[in-house]
């Protein structure tokens, strides 16, 4: 390759046809790569600030878990608050009758259900029914004119949390 033609020029050192064109060619496709560049440089910027938007918001659900996890029984264990003190009134009474007693104690439960129906904790009360394995627990079988398999006496209530068995309810069942 001879000189001329690594510089770019013509034969006998013209410059090469066109060159006029080919520089505002060059000028263009110059100033073309220099708005792709910002254009990348800005959808680059927009996607890292959207990934960080994304981190937070992972993050900021993560402490919303955590905190629910911990502070979900809060309003529970409120409600539950006065039913402890209504029990340590009555244990703090020296010279209590039995009515008064058993008063207390059903002042209390009163209070007890109360924060129950709050919460949709909901008591079994199966007797009369099908013995249902999900609710119930059969302890053993009993003579009856029931049907078989029917529960006839309930030995511990069972518990429903909404429709979540919390506590199935200990049960007798009619024999077969």
């Amino acid at each position: 390759m001879t000189d001329a033609e690594i510089s770019g020029a013509g034969p006998e050192g013209q410059p090469p046809p066109g060159g006029a064109d080919a520089d505002e060619r060059v000028v263009q496709l110059e100033a073309k790569l220099a708005q792709a560049t910002a254009e990348a440089g800005k959808l680059r910027d927009e996607w890292l600030r959207a990934k960080a938007e994304t981190e937070n918001v992972r993050r900021r659900g993560q402490e919303d878990v955590t905190k629910a996890h911990r502070f979900g029984l809060e309003s529970f264990s409120s409600a539950l608050l006065p039913v402890k003190d209504s029990l340590d009134a009555a244990l703090a009474v020296e010279n209590a009758s039995l009515d008064s007693f058993k008063e207390g104690v059903e002042i209390t439960s009163k209070q007890l259900t109360g924060v129950f129906e709050k919460f949709s904790i909901r008591a079994i009360d199966p007797i009369g029914q099908k013995f249902d394995p999900h609710q119930h627990q059969a302890i053993g079988q009993v003579e009856s004119d029931a049907e078989p398999n029917t529960v006839v006496s309930v030995l511990q209530k069972g518990y429903l949390l909404h429709d979540r068995v919390l506590r199935p309810a200990l049960v007798m069942v009619s024999k077969a």
